[in-house]
């Protein structure tokens, strides 16, 4: 009898403590099995935004399109901040995908003079090129009009910007998208007014709201340059609002709107464009933009 007792304890004690061992293993919450040693870690989830597009495509107005840039009243798309062969300049395109790559695989539909409302026709002609980056730089001259009465409303303007952005994708779902902040036009005044020159070439009709009579300083014209000033910032938040709800659009963050724009990186024709000095600072926060981690 005890040694059948001794045999049934030691039994029973190997079974408590096998026991004791699965529930053990239960208690910690894990009983799957052991992941393999040589198993891989599975790749995380592809990123929206790629910051190494193959391809751009370029659209806006005539700073987009280097206008007085290089010579008077003139276009001259080589100096583009967007997608220039300019080595001044070394423009986004030239940056993203190298001189070689810009050549071939970059395309600027941008035209002087153009509004928000000639952007959903721009961004129809761009989709043909199935580009993976379009850059949008569209605003000024919905500001710069006759009188302050004449600008674009800024209902009408974010419709219009909404309606470009439903043709990109419907199109193109995965097209990205940048989009930079219309400038400060007051503080463009602000430098160009000091140029005699300058001067002379406004009065042929450039930015007449907020250029218009440039030496006056009485409260009629404060209030009507600060008109324009509040429209643009108006346009500003339109960009920054209705890029905010597509999640393949950076918008600059208001960097072009807030950047200082000096005599040296103004047109020395109508010191009021982009120098080829200012597009390529234009260049620098557009590129700065498109290749950062986060927007």
């Amino acid at each position: 009898m005890r040694k059948r007792s001794h045999r049934s304890r030691v039994v029973l004690a190997v079974a408590v403590a096998a026991a004791l061992g699965v529930a053990g293993c239960d208690a910690v919450g894990d009983n799957s099995p052991a992941p393999s040693r040589s198993a891989e870690p599975s790749p995380g989830p592809t990123p929206l935004w790629d910051r190494s597009p193959s391809s751009v495509a370029a659209v806006g107005d005539s700073i987009t399109r280097g206008f007085d840039a290089c010579d008077v009243l003139s276009d001259c798309p080589e100096a583009s901040w967007a997608t220039g062969a300019s080595p001044e300049v070394d423009s986004l395109a030239v940056r993203l995908l190298g001189r070689a790559g810009a050549a071939e695989r970059s395309w600027n539909y941008a035209v002087t003079g153009a509004r928000m409302a000639d952007l959903p026709g721009q961004i129809a002609q761009a989709v043909r090129r199935k580009p993976q980056l379009v850059t949008v730089m569209v605003g000024a001259n919905d500001a710069c009009r006759a009188t302050p009465s004449a600008m674009t409303p800024v209902s009408e303007f974010r419709a219009d910007f909404e309606d470009s952005l439903r043709t990109l994708r419907k199109a193109l779902p995965k097209a990205q998208v940048f989009v930079a902040s219309v400038p400060n036009l007051k503080r463009l005044w602000s430098q160009g007014r000091t140029s005699p020159l300058g001067k002379q070439v406004w009065q042929l009709g450039i930015c007449p709201s907020m250029l218009g009579d440039a030496d006056a300083v009485d409260s009629t014209a404060n209030l009507r340059r600060n008109t324009v000033q509040k429209r643009v910032e108006d346009y500003n938040k339109v960009l920054k609002e209705v890029c905010a709800k597509d999640e393949r659009c950076r918008y600059d963050g208001g960097a072009v709107y807030d950047y200082r724009f000096g005599t040296a990186q103004l047109s020395r024709w109508d010191y009021f464009h982009p120098s080829v000095n200012g597009q390529a600072r234009l260049a620098e926060i557009a590129y700065r933009t498109v290749t950062a981690e986060r927007p």
